[in-house]
């Protein structure tokens, strides 16, 4: 048995020991079931939970759930829109958000997504002084996605880089239906 500021008191029969944690006015508390004899612990358990549900509570407070926000654009988006939905996505990365970059195609525009993965590599050269290319460009459906991570600030584990060692995604090419390592296998 331990006691209620860490003294060993040594072995003895759990009645003894709920007599001693009564007199001091704690709570016998089990702290090693599974150990060979189990140990116990004299402290005030009331207390203790209000402490662990304080900590947990600040833990919570100081961590930020990175959310992953969308910024939709039409392969046909104006230069001032653009550079409207440019800024919008530099705001969400600098707030600590991910960001997809979705181009939408509609009718004969699927023909083209040449022009999608280009208006998405012109968004990712716009934002590279603060943003790191998470997920190469992939195509569902009427859609080409890219997912930008901010790049981590001091304290944060920085996100793995995947895109050419100059900075840009040059090298890209449209991207078939499908993930990204099964188009890239498929041109190998």
């Amino acid at each position: 048995m331990v006691g209620d500021k860490g003294e060993q008191h040594g072995v003895m029969p759990i009645s003894k020991a709920r007599e001693l944690a009564e007199t001091k006015g704690l709570d016998l508390v089990e702290v090693a079931p599974t150990s060979v004899p189990p140990v116990c612990r004299l402290m005030d358990y009331g207390k203790y939970k209000y402490t662990q549900t304080k900590r947990e509570k600040e833990n919570r407070k100081s961590q930020k759930a990175a959310e992953i926000r969308e910024i939709r654009v039409r392969p046909k988006i104006g230069d001032h829109d653009f550079d409207a939905k440019t800024r919008t996505a530099r705001k969400l990365l600098e707030d600590g958000d991910k960001v997809k970059v979705t181009v939408m195609f509609r009718g004969r525009e699927n023909v083209h997504s040449e022009l999608g993965v280009d208006l998405i590599q012109k968004m990712a050269d716009s934002l590279k002084d603060i943003a790191t290319v998470e997920k190469l460009p992939t195509r569902e459906g009427a859609r080409v996605h890219l997912i930008l991570n901010p790049i981590a600030s001091k304290g944060k584990k920085e996100a793995p880089k995947t895109e050419a060692k100059d900075g840009s995604l040059d090298n890209m090419e449209p991207v078939k239906e499908g993930n990204t390592e099964d188009a890239k296998a498929e041109n190998a």
